[in-house]
């Protein structure tokens, strides 16, 4: 890579700041696309640079639909974040994955209908790939680092996200199942689209907090239920922060920072100039010139 490696960590339900954190600074910062869910908090944890986004804001305000997803990513690829990871809380659609259980998925179902997915509008158009919407090398090294904890881990897995903000019916949940899905969530989609857009190794880890509301012997889904299992789970969370940040980020084998490289299909005789400027920090060259 051409810079050195960055660490972006996006906060979810329950984990709204980094208590590992040396020396943060709070950052407002305004992008093309609003402002990020939060203030960004940079800081060092060992060596390594961090910034941290939390993705529902201080006091979690920001329903799933209502993220600024955009401005989240482009904030952090600004900030010269190379890897991404998301920490969000999942139901399970798989008995082997518990309630209490981190999970690394390796594939997603998009069920959302409600939010901006590309940067690439206004006069321009990008066909990015998203066979492999997680970066394999970055989900391994969390995979590693969250076994290190004393939380049950799996990596791979399919990721449903639903557009939420309620919970599935009984029927939704047994047609994911059926669907092959593995953990339900609300916001792993576009956030995995953008990330990709950016050029950002991209990885989930996902707290299993309940078991949806197929599992016929257990109650529904409650926020209750939720945030009791990620209070319990929040220790582990901070632990395994200090863990990514221990060790070099692993190299990328799938070329995930030249997603751009032969996505951008408009010609650049067309694409105005003010798209062209807005989208430099995402494609690190004018794309209005030949």
């Amino acid at each position: 890579m051409s810079t050195p490696p960055r660490l972006g960590i996006i906060g979810g339900s329950g984990l709204y700041q980094l208590s590992a954190f040396s020396q943060a600074e709070s950052l407002e910062i305004e992008t093309p696309f609003g402002v990020p869910s939060s203030p960004v908090s940079v800081g060092t944890v060992g060596d390594t640079l961090i910034a941290f986004v939390s993705r529902h804001g201080v006091g979690h305000h920001h329903a799933p639909t209502d993220v600024p997803y955009r401005a989240n990513i482009y904030a952090l690829k600004q900030l010269g974040i190379t890897h991404l990871v998301s920490i969000s809380a999942v139901g399970s659609l798989n008995e082997f994955m518990a309630p209490g259980t981190f999970v690394v998925p390796d594939q997603i179902i998009d069920r959302t209908v409600n939010r901006s997915r590309t940067f690439f509008d206004d006069g321009v158009v990008a066909h990015v790939s998203l066979a492999d919407p997680f970066c394999s090398a970055l989900s391994a090294y969390v995979a590693a680092c969250a076994e290190s904890t004393s939380v049950s881990t799996a990596l791979g897995g399919t990721y449903v996200c639903i557009e939420g903000p309620q919970f599935s019916t009984r029927a939704e949940s047994r047609m994911f199942r059926a669907w092959g899905g593995s953990v339900i969530g609300m916001t792993a989609m576009p956030e995995a689209r953008l990330a990709r857009e950016a050029g950002l190794c991209y990885a989930c880890l996902a707290m299993v907090t309940d078991w949806d509301v197929w599992h016929e012997t257990e109650e529904a889904v409650s926020v209750a239920a939720v945030v009791e299992t990620l209070n319990a789970m929040t220790s582990a969370v901070q632990s395994l922060v200090i863990s990514l940040a221990e060790a070099p980020l692993p190299d990328c084998t799938t070329a995930c920072s030249s997603s751009l490289e032969h996505a951008i299909v408009t010609d650049s005789s067309r694409i105005p100039s003010s798209t062209a400027e807005r989208l430099l920090p995402l494609t690190g060259r004018r794309i209005d010139e030949r």
